[in-house]
């Protein structure tokens, strides 16, 4: 069964203006989640020009996590592998494609049928609203069963591993906004505020590992957003008077040092991979 989720989060700011904090948090979220050879590579970052969206920016990413999957996960998938993440930010308008690969043994590579029937989709808009926008994403299968789900970043629980008090949005208050200290209610009396509407799909056909899958990845996911969301609030201060290129120049330099932390480990069986020709096992069309 194919699954919807509908994920939004509101966040104190213009839609236009937290493209740069989205910017800024993700380069830095992925530095510091990337050690001794695990986290993320980013390949290519550039822009790009669509005829149907115009311009944006095509971005190239390895994430290497077998370490950070679960017992049951790590028993049916190659001990060692990447994702392969494409994105095409065209802001406030986001497509994602993400391709999963075996690093070693590639000779095996094919044998692993089940893992073309797994595929991860998101859709993301952004709208300054309160996530009132019920129709925002005109294509979506009306037969298919969905939840939606509000994330609230000053009120969900995160995962202790990830709970930094400096980052919780109950306690922290920006010096360059005067946002933040978020009391319950808060959604209903701050302004500016915006939302980020996320369309999930998730889709694993394999009889005996569907549901676990599909719900481990759906919760995986919201956790995401909500430590991402959490940080961009939290590191206002820190990119909020950047402009573009600013921010552009600062996701340049991180990336640099991210890739170091993460590359010298796997540069050999990359290049094996990619020598084969990049046997895919998993391709999704957007995230």
């Amino acid at each position: 069964m194919l699954i919807l989720h509908k994920v939004n989060t509101l966040f104190l700011i213009f839609a236009l203006q937290y493209r740069i904090g989205q910017l800024y948090m993700i380069s830095k979220h992925s530095h510091e989640q990337s050690d001794r050879g695990e986290g993320v590579e980013v390949v290519q970052n550039e822009p790009y020009e669509d005829p149907n969206h115009g311009n944006g920016q095509l971005t190239e990413k390895r994430v290497y996590l077998n370490s950070k999957l679960p017992s049951w996960a790590r028993a049916v998938v190659p001990k060692i592998f990447y994702v392969t993440e494409k994105a095409w930010n065209y802001y406030p308008y986001t497509i994602t494609a993400r391709f999963l690969y075996h690093v070693k043994h590639i000779s095996l590579l094919l044998q692993c049928s089940f893992l073309p029937k797994f595929s991860i989709h998101i859709e993301t808009k952004y709208e300054d609203n309160k996530g009132s926008n019920d129709s925002i994403f005109d294509n979506e299968a009306k037969d298919l069963e969905r939840e939606v789900c509000f994330i609230d970043i000053a009120s969900d629980e995160i995962p202790e591993r990830y709970y930094k008090e400096s980052e919780d949005p109950k306690y922290f208050k920006s010096q360059k906004t005067g946002r933040g200290q978020l009391k319950e209610g808060w959604r209903e009396t701050h302004q500016p505020i915006m939302c980020s509407y996320k369309l999930v799909t998730v889709k694993f056909e394999v009889w005996g590992l569907q549901t676990r899958v599909e719900q481990f990845v759906h919760k995986v996911v919201r956790d995401i957003l909500l430590i991402g969301h959490r940080q961009a609030f939290a590191w206002v201060d820190e990119w909020y008077d950047m402009t573009m290129d600013d921010v552009r120049e600062y996701e340049k330099n991180m990336h640099e040092k991210t890739n170091i932390k993460v590359c010298n480990q796997h540069s050999s069986t990359v290049d094996e991979i990619e020598s084969h020709g990049g046997f895919g096992l998993v391709s999704t069309s957007l995230s």
